[in-house]
């Protein structure tokens, strides 16, 4: 197997490992200091807006379509060429950028009202005008972060990963220093969480600057047109959708969820933060690796190692999404407790959190192989096969949310989120094999099972072994700590133990 991939996937992992261990500090400051209240709602909901668009203008639509260009201008064309198409791309972007940017901020109360319409209806009506006022300050995030995403695809492409997984680590250490330090000196304390946004996007942008002179491609503005940008736009249009529907969908569970009690949409959000992490360090991760290979080895017709990727990254996918689903969905409340459940945030609120855990980590092994499924049609600059599962999957979804959120509130809405994940990667796998693309080998079915069979085993140890919740409960942070530690621990070892005892040799995979 191509060693490049694997150096790659780990390079980016364990630089991901670090952004999401500080991530998770960060939600542990904020539900300690604020809670999961009204106040916190509407943060949420002025942070998770920029925050949507980034996935779509950012690492999602535009990454995802940028990337195929320039790996193809890199292998067909002169290096002045590809900077060329660098720089024309680039002034482009940023017009686009600060037009919807300063558009935003002079109409954010209707982007709140259509967003978060519960909080305008609500009997609590100073959370739409608090999360109103913090939309004008985080929103110029999407401009920051989304040039950052533009530097970060550069530099992916010339096998500079390491930068770009690095990055998320300033917004998190901004926003935790805002937490403790600059709350104490505002009229409202929570709005410095608005501040740590704005002020983490500046730290990533100039962070990757010196790296992109390094390998000389700091884009440069210009003026006239370029095919490659007619390109982008024909691309990009359609993957706007298509790569960004389980974010569609979690942006539509935030919608109604502000139409619930209060406290719903921070009991989202806290459970979706458990499903970033083992979401973000394999599906994330071998998706953003698998693109830049798949769209080098396509560009220079290299079918075999265009195959031998994708069953690499299945392989790897199916490895550790199988168990961590299974250990999400089993250790739902212990984790939510040791993590979160402390001075502001109570046990109700633990409770709560973690019930919508459940249902959303019962989606993970579809989410990450959408990722995954994403990027091989990606790759070959086919938008359009990820936009037709995904109206399916998003249409599938509001109709979901709107009858499971009617019996089961906030856990339906999660649950209505996975679902549509499901149905998402069952279409793109379809597409797949309609279009002779791949098929999944003997041996990956092979692979499936044993790792399903060993994560039931280990699954049966959990819950005989994990303890009683009232345990965490009345523990103190370092004995949470340490139970939680030492059932992942032990449940590790048995699942890669069963594993090799069913005959799969990990390192040979």
């Amino acid at each position: 197997m191509d060693r490049s991939f694997l150096k790659s996937s780990v390079t980016v992992t364990v630089m991901t490992l670090l952004s999401r261990i500080l991530g998770l500090i960060r939600d542990f400051i904020i539900a300690k200091y604020f809670g999961a209240n009204g106040l916190t709602d509407a943060f949420l909901v002025a942070f998770r807006v920029p925050n949507f668009l980034r996935r779509l203008f950012g690492e999602g639509a535009f990454s995802q379509a940028f990337v195929p260009i320039l790996a193809e201008a890199k292998a067909n064309n002169s290096e002045a060429e590809v900077q060329n198409v660098i720089n024309h791309i680039a002034t482009k972007f940023l017009i686009f950028l600060v037009i919807i940017t300063v558009i935003a901020v002079v109409i954010a109360p209707l982007i709140i009202f259509l967003f978060a319409w519960g909080f305008y209806f609500s009997e609590e009506s100073s959370k739409f005008y608090l999360a109103t006022d913090m939309l004008r300050i985080t929103f110029p995030y999407l401009l920051l972060i989304s040039l950052t995403a533009f530097s970060g695809a550069i530099l992916n492409t010339y096998d500079k990963f390491a930068v770009p997984a690095f990055t998320p680590v300033l917004l998190n250490v901004s926003m935790i220093v805002c937490a403790i330090y600059l709350s104490q000196h505002l009229e409202t304390p929570i709005m410095a969480l608005a501040w740590g946004v704005f002020i983490g996007g500046i730290a990533q942008l100039i962070f990757q600057i010196p790296f992109l002179i390094k390998i000389n491609k700091l884009p440069k503005l210009t003026r006239g047109s370029h095919e490659s940008v007619k390109k982008l736009k024909m691309r990009m249009l359609p993957a706007l959708f298509g790569v960004s529907v389980s974010q569609i969908n979690l942006l539509i569970d935030t919608m109604i969820a502000t139409t619930l009690v209060s406290g719903s949409v921070s009991w989202l959000y806290y459970s979706d933060r458990l499903l970033e992490l083992p979401l973000a360090l394999i599906g994330i991760t071998l998706a953003t690796v698998a693109l830049v290979k798949l769209s080098n080895h396509f560009a220079n017709n290299d079918t075999q190692k265009f195959t031998q990727t994708v069953e690499y990254a299945f392989k790897i996918g199916i490895l550790f999404g199988i168990p961590s689903s299974v250990g999400l969905v089993l250790l739902s409340e212990p984790l939510i407790i040791t993590l979160f459940q402390y001075d502001q945030f109570d046990i109700y609120s633990a409770a709560k959190s973690s019930q919508s855990l459940v249902a959303y980590g019962s989606g993970l092994v579809a989410f990450i192989l959408v990722k995954i499924l994403a990027s091989i049609f990606l790759s070959r600059g086919d938008t359009r096969t990820p936009v037709r599962a995904g109206i399916v999957a998003m249409s599938s979804n509001v109709i979901l949310n709107l009858i499971l959120a009617h019996y089961f509130e906030h856990v339906g809405l999660a649950a209505a989120t996975s679902i549509s994940a499901l149905i998402n990667c069952s279409l793109l796998y379809y597409y797949l094999l309609k279009s002779k693309i791949f098929r999944m080998s003997t041996e990956l079915m092979k692979l499936f099972v044993k790792v399903s069979l060993s994560s039931v085993i280990m699954g049966s140890f959990i819950v005989f072994y994990s303890g009683d919740t009232e345990f965490y409960i009345i523990s103190n942070v370092w004995q949470r700590v340490m139970s939680i530690s030492s059932t992942i621990t032990i449940s590790a070892a048995i699942y890669f133990i069963i594993l090799w005892l069913l005959g799969v040799k990990v390192k040979k995979l």
